[in-house]
C-alpha cells in the first residue's frame, strides 16, 4: 500500500463529449479540454452516428488556436464510454446517450458546424472554449494566484 503520496488517491476526473457525428463540436471540445487541462482530466469524445472524418472547418478553426486535430477520427458512442466517464456532455444528440445514475450530465446547446465555413465555425469554437474553461474551473478547483479577497 502506497501511503507516501495520499493526494494521488484522488481519481482523475473524466469527461465524455457526445454529438451526432463526432466531427465538429465534440472534437473541438475534447481538444480544448486536453489542451487547457494539461492532462489533468481524462477526455473522450464520441458520436451517435459518427462521420468518416473530422469537419475540415473545425480542424482549421482549432489550428488557428494552435491545436492540431487533423489526425483525430470520429468514434462511435459506446455504453462503456458513458460508464467510464464522470461527466457526460451532450451537444444536440437528443436521447441517444445512455443514462447511468451518479453521472453528471449536461447538454450544451451549440450550433452544428457541419457544412459551415470557417467564419461560422469560429464563434462556435469560441463558445466551446468559454464553456471548457468554466468546466475546468469546476472539475479542478485550485486556489487562484493573486486572489484579492484577503
Amino acid at each position: 500500500m502506497n501511503t507516501e503520496h495520499p493526494t494521488t488517491s484522488t481519481p482523475q476526473p473524466s469527461v465524455l463529449f457526445v454529438c451526432v457525428h463526432n466531427a465538429g463540436r465534440s472534437q473541438m471540445a475534447a481538444a480544448y479540454l486536453q489542451h487547457l487541462a494539461g492532462g489533468r482530466i481524462e477526455v473522450r469524445s464520441a458520436g451517435s452516428e459518427p462521420a468518416d472524418t473530422v469537419n475540415p472547418a473545425a480542424v482549421q478553426a482549432m489550428a488557428e488556436e494552435g491545436i492540431d486535430i487533423s489526425a483525430h477520427r470520429p468514434r462511435v458512442l459506446t455504453t462503456e464510454a458513458v460508464q467510464d466517464s464522470d461527466v457526460v456532455i451532450t451537444m444536440g444528440c437528443g436521447d441517444v446517450c445512455p443514462f447511468f445514475p451518479g453521472k453528471r450530465y449536461e447538454d450544451w446547446t451549440l450550433d452544428d458546424p457541419a457544412g459551415q465555413g470557417i467564419d461560422s465555425v469560429r464563434p462556435i469554437r469560441d463558445d466551446i472554449k468559454t464553456r471548457i474553461q468554466r468546466l475546468i474551473a469546476e472539475l479542478l478547483p485550485t486556489p487562484v494566484r493573486g486572489d484579492h479577497h484577503a
